[in-house]
């Protein structure tokens, strides 16, 4: 009974855009990592299935009872956050994941989605004061401890998808875009002081020097970059072909199965490909949108606006920085780059729009 009435009421237009996505990332992961002994594409399929069971299971599930535990969920989400920084699985100068056997879990993925739905019920049970200074900074300040420690891992770009959110959520929620400003203002300027002070990391740093002047950082990100931007250039009107990239086959472009996953589709499918993932994403981000419109309450409308800001964060930064406008910051392209956590993730907040739009069907009907 569940069944049908979740498949009657579903926005099949959303799981349609979702699938398609995942589907092309699955083949841009097959194709970077066919070679390795690592075996990613099927990883990556193992997880596809279990992101699935997981939207699934979130749409079936009415969003306001989840909300109802968001205290016991917000000191819960802290739990795996502090102890990644005690015994976490370090890789590359981060300290990101906790790792059983072959196993590997990244808390900060899922601190995303926590922070969203607790974000939701805070914000909503403060409604009537959002457009007061003292509301919008208690509100900061609320995601503020997950934030720092997800920052010191070190993690720059999660941090910085915590605080797109944030900014889209409280905008929602109907904070003064006066107040939003000065905050804006005001975190660029504890940015500068960061940078200074060396508490920002000199690789991150020369993330974004690299962006301004290439010659910098030669052998490192400018790397990264300009193999980048060959790739996607070479890939044309329609690509060399699946499996047939000469940059990312031999290897030029380091992390190309994930933070660097476009760079395959770029040149391998070529300008088609990269606008047809492009659209994919337009008609995903909408259909979320549409659920942020249409929620039945402000705690639906909340969610939803947070789930597309993150969304649209990831999409933007990440095909932004491959294409060399924009630092590289680490931040995965939303399910196309491998990565378990990352994957599942995604599902699951596609799953809780669904369920946003399913309240209001049910509602309808």
């Amino acid at each position: 009974m569940l069944g049908i009435r979740l498949g009657k009421n579903l926005d099949w237009w959303l799981v349609l855009f979702t699938l398609a996505i995942a589907l092309l990332g699955l083949l841009a992961v097959t194709s970077a990592t066919h070679r390795s002994a690592g075996h990613e594409y099927q990883k990556q399929a193992v997880w596809l299935l279990i992101g699935l069971v997981g939207m699934v299971a979130t749409a079936s599930v009415e969003y306001g009872r989840i909300l109802r535990f968001s205290r016991y969920l917000y000191v819960l989400n802290l739990v795996p956050l502090a102890v990644v920084l005690k015994i976490g699985h370090g890789a590359k100068g981060a300290q990101r994941w906790i790792a059983a056997g072959s196993f590997q879990f990244q808390p900060s993925e899922f601190a995303k989605i926590c922070l969203i739905l607790c974000l939701a019920a805070y914000l909503a049970a403060r409604v009537e004061q959002i457009s007061t200074a003292s509301t919008l900074i208690g509100s900061f300040l609320y995601i503020a401890v997950p934030m720092f420690l997800i920052f010191k891992q070190p993690d720059l770009g999660t941090s910085l998808v915590i605080l797109a959110i944030w900014f889209g959520m409280t905008f929602v929620a109907g904070a003064r875009p006066l107040h939003l400003l000065l905050v804006a203002l005001t975190l660029a300027l504890v940015f500068g002081g960061l940078w200074h002070f060396g508490i920002v990391k000199q690789y991150q740093k020369n993330r974004f020097i690299a962006l301004l002047d290439p010659k910098a950082d030669p052998g490192g990100v400018a790397y990264q970059l300009r193999q980048s931007t060959i790739a996607i250039g070479s890939g044309d009107v329609w690509g060399r072909g699946f499996e047939k990239g000469t940059q990312s086959q031999g290897k030029f472009i380091p992390e190309n199965h994930t933070d660097f996953i476009f760079t395959v589709i770029g040149e391998e499918g070529g300008f088609v490909c990269s606008v047809l993932l492009i659209g994919l994403y337009a008609g995903l981000l909408l259909r979320g949108a549409a659920a942020m419109t249409d929620a039945v309450d402000l705690q639906g409308r909340l969610v939803a606006a947070g789930i597309v800001c993150m969304l649209a964060f990831h999409i933007i930064v990440n095909v932004g920085m491959t294409l060399g406008i924009m630092p590289v910051t680490g931040v995965p392209l939303p399910l196309v780059s491998y990565g378990g956590s990352s994957l599942v993730l995604n599902l699951i907040s596609v799953g809780f729009l669904l369920s946003i739009g399913k309240q209001r069907h049910a509602l309808i009907f």
